[in-house]
């Protein structure tokens, strides 16, 4: 069981971790949570190396993937980087990369009636933009990818120089920081770096909470912990 302690805060820098082999020949992985060896809740960054495939499966609760890197494939098509989407419980592919790939993948974390199947193309969707609670500081570029009940999933594109008001979080909130670097009272959180903050948690009044010194992109989950 690896970081399912849904009440502390996890920070890890995805670099700095090693590869891990999967049962799968030419699939590897780095876990960022996991609730047993292969089954059950997991949180992972998949690398699947050029002509790998998996065998035909499907996922009980659900499984969600945004492709980070190269091509990830299956069944339906090709996914390029800057895909997201979401295969329901009951969905059957058998996935594999000609080219390579890396994904930022959750298994087994669907709520009860989330059965929308989603495939979204991040690099062509438009974002919008959301006023932040505090009037200083900019709007914030937004791409909403999915929202049921409490959960919300989305990307947040933050200029150089940006600051955001941050408050309670009433049902915690997961990142990953997908290019430039995230900064706040706690630390800098470049590009790789996977966060959970737990529900309620609270910022430090620092004077200012989250910014960027450069243009940074993440994807953001909340609401759901």
């Amino acid at each position: 069981m690896l970081n399912m302690d849904f009440s502390q805060r996890v920070v890890i820098n995805t670099n700095q971790q090693n590869w891990l082999p999967s049962p799968m020949p030419g699939v590897r992985r780095k876990p960022l949570a996991r609730e047993e060896a292969e089954q059950g809740h997991a949180t992972s960054i998949v690398q699947y190396q050029p002509g790998a495939s998996f065998s035909p499966h499907d996922h009980p609760l659900g499984e969600e993937i945004l492709v980070l890197q190269g091509t990830f494939s299956d069944d339906t098509g090709d996914y390029k980087s800057g895909m997201y989407f979401r295969n329901p419980e009951g969905f059957h592919h058998a996935p594999f990369s000609k080219e390579g790939c890396i994904i930022l993948v959750k298994l087994h974390q669907f709520q009860d009636q989330d059965n929308q199947h989603l495939m979204i193309n991040t690099k062509t969707a438009p974002f919008s933009q959301t006023k932040t609670v505090q009037p200083e500081h900019e709007d914030l570029e937004v791409l909403p990818l999915h929202q049921f009940k409490n959960e919300q999933v989305s990307l947040v594109r933050l200029s150089a120089g940006q600051k955001t008001s941050s408050s309670t979080l009433k049902g915690g909130e997961e990142i990953y920081v997908i290019s430039g670097e995230l900064i706040d009272e706690y630390g800098h959180y470049p590009a790789g770096t996977w966060l959970r903050n737990p529900s309620m948690a609270v910022h430090q009044d620092s004077g200012q909470q989250r910014y960027v010194e450069q243009e940074t992109l993440i994807w953001l989950k909340s609401g759901h912990l």
